[in-house]
């Protein structure tokens, strides 16, 4: 065990029209702090993830964090940045910090506020996360990417229209019990399979329902060493977390292998010294439903090709062998980018700690997080259990 996640906070995710990017931090590291049972002055460092890429005015935002309190003043803060993964990159920052013993609190933060942007905007800010001088003419813009990706997906495999719609479903059935989520909406298989005007299709063989939506939204959780952990109410322990970048231009790599997220995952279950039977159940990074049936085919679920087995055969809903996504994911809860990564500890923690209320996976004992940057070039896993 290297560090602990000892308090936190979480926002809805959804459009907030009446908040920014400084009061949405203001709000969850406040609340986070006084979560741990810390005050202002008793955190050594601050972390910050904050995508923007042109999503807000304001740049430069890991000093919003002192807004919440005079006494952070004088203490460090950065602000991080690694794509659609850069709550994870905050947190194993933060993470990175105790297990050196440079710090014994440190608070994370993760941010986005997307929706004030048009949707053509959108598109174009989020392509940022990819390899430009090859990709920046893909029509679609970020949906681009991953529709040429189900689409060679389906070349090399058989069109999974099917399994893209369970996975859909599942989740969005899930995040009817997440108080935080941004659709609570039950969608069912039959809406989520066939194209009609409210699902049409998007990019390549993606229609609306595999895509993830536009959010903004934040959240925030603390960290300290495992002797401060000891004495704390809440004790979220890293069992093991791992860091695995790969090459950013697509053309570099087989993209529909996910070759960093396996081996971000072999590290990390290596690691903890367990396997994925150990797991109760996992959040995964479904920024596409695409992406998240590869992303059982690269933790070691299935074999490649036949990824679509795990949804068909029920192993990943909530009563499943290994549930996966039982917060809704990215595809119901939304994808406020920087934020996303936090709150998947947050909700893992929650799940950890029997705190989930109806999401609660029963018995949930060790946890896995798999967040990604761009089309699988920045891959973080931390298993995480009960310290006690």
């Amino acid at each position: 065990m290297t560090g602990c996640i000892v308090g936190w906070s979480h926002l809805p995710f959804g459009k907030h029209e009446d908040e920014d990017v400084e009061s949405m931090i203001v709000k969850v590291a406040a609340e986070a702090v006084a979560d741990a049972g810390f005050e202002p002055k008793d955190v050594d460092a601050v972390y910050l993830g904050h995508f923007n890429g042109g999503f807000s005015p304001q740049d430069f935002t890991a000093s919003l964090v002192f807004q919440s309190s005079d006494d952070f003043r004088f203490k460090p803060a950065t602000r991080v940045e690694n794509a659609c993964a850069t709550g994870s990159a905050a947190v194993h920052q933060g993470l990175n910090l105790i297990v050196a013993k440079k710090a014994r609190v440190v608070l994370c933060v993760g941010v986005e506020q997307m929706t004030r942007l048009p949707g053509k905007q959108i598109g174009e800010t989020l392509l940022k996360a990819s390899y430009l001088k090859e990709e920046a003419g893909i029509e679609g813009g970020f949906a681009g990417v991953f529709g040429q990706i189900a689409q060679a997906y389906y070349q090399r495999h058989g069109d999974q229209s099917d399994a893209l719609a369970m996975i859909a479903a599942k989740n969005h059935a899930n995040g009817v019990h997440n108080p935080y989520a941004q659709m609570r909406k039950d969608l069912g298989y039959e809406f989520c399979r066939n194209e009609s005007e409210k699902n049409p299709f998007v990019a390549g063989p993606l229609k609306r329902t595999d895509c993830s939506l536009v959010s903004d939204g934040a959240a925030a959780l603390v960290l300290t060493d495992v002797e401060t952990a000891l004495g704390r109410d809440k004790a979220i322990a890293f069992r093991a977390a791992a860091q695995v970048n790969d090459f950013l231009p697509m053309s570099k790599r087989d993209i529909i292998q996910f070759e960093g997220c396996g081996e971000a995952w072999r590290q990390a279950l290596g690691a903890a010294g367990v396997g994925l039977d150990d797991l109760s159940f996992v959040e995964t990074h479904d920024c596409f439903t695409i992406a998240e049936l590869i992303e059982y085919e690269a933790m070691g679920l299935n074999a490649p090709g036949p990824g679509a087995r795990a949804v068909k055969e029920g192993w990943t809903p909530k009563d499943g062998k290994l549930p996966v996504n039982p917060s809704g994911g990215l595809k119901a809860k939304g994808h406020p980018i920087g934020a996303t990564g936090v709150s998947m500890h947050v909700l893992t923690s929650m799940q950890l700690r029997g705190e989930a209320g109806d999401m609660q996976i029963k018995g949930a004992k060790m946890g896995g997080i798999f967040n990604m940057g761009g089309a699988a070039v920045a891959n973080y896993v931390s298993i995480l259990e009960p310290l006690r």
